[in-house]
């Protein structure tokens, strides 16, 4: 298992190089065309798939070498096996079909949370902050393909489908973050994630989802800050 993590990420790091050009969803792949949809984050923040690529590539390594054989390593690998597997042809699927590519990032996302609830307590920086960090940066990004979906097939506006996908990340991280008592990592790639959607929206996109990101940036950092210092306090 701990093998099988290590080349499942690598092979999730170097999938971008092999699967066709993707850089986000076509407007026209839905019925309703999402032409610059407010719940989308900027370009920028994806930028930060390279620092989870790496991190996550590092932590498999350390865990394979050096706590190849560690109980409490073990229960976080099947779930994040999980994950990177149904990543690695993510991007094909998605350059053809935003419906299944949803669905196949909400498979990811679960994996990737189960891992971070599984994940060690010791060795925080090579195990919960890496696997936290993904799990953030995909609770944003499902929940952005799913207000894609509910925009692009009409059940709302797209404001309003923003709107619903900002309230489901912001319900979804407050939940998992409640679960872990140091979700640094989960935390950071939320506020990312949540600090482009209002970029996105500061100029001629939706006045609602801007004051809602910010509104999620301070409730999200906020908390991440209450419990590490309720953590500090108990230690």
């Amino acid at each position: 298992m701990p093998y099988l993590l290590l080349i499942a990420a690598v092979l999730f790091a170097v999938s971008p190089a092999f699967s066709p050009s993707f850089s986000g969803y076509e407007p026209n792949q839905y019925p309703i065309p999402q032409v610059s949809p407010p719940g989308l984050p900027a370009s920028y923040a994806f930028s930060i798939w390279g620092l989870i690529y790496a991190w996550l590539i590092v932590s498999a390594a350390f865990g394979a070498f050096a706590r190849r054989d560690a109980a409490d390593w073990q229960p976080m690998r099947a779930p994040l096996l999980l994950s990177l597997a149904v990543g690695v042809p993510w991007l094909t699927v998605a350059s053809v079909s935003p419906v299944w590519a949803t669905v196949l990032i909400w498979v990811m996302w679960a994996g990737a949370v189960v891992a971070l609830w599984q994940a060690p307590r010791r060795d925080m920086w090579l195990a919960s902050v890496p696997t936290g960090l993904y799990a953030g940066w995909l609770t944003a990004a499902s929940s952005v393909s799913t207000a894609l979906l509910l925009g692009g097939y009409g059940v709302f506006s797209a404001p309003n489908a923003a709107l619903v996908g900002t309230v489901l990340a912001l319900v979804l991280s407050l939940g998992v973050m409640s679960t872990r008592a140091s979700p640094y990592g989960f935390a950071v790639a939320v506020v990312w994630a949540l600090i482009a959607l209002a970029v996105r929206n500061a100029s001629d996109g939706s006045l609602a989802v801007l004051w809602l990101s910010c509104a999620g940036v301070v409730l999200i950092a906020g908390y991440a800050l209450w419990q590490a210092r309720s953590a500090t306090a108990r230690s």
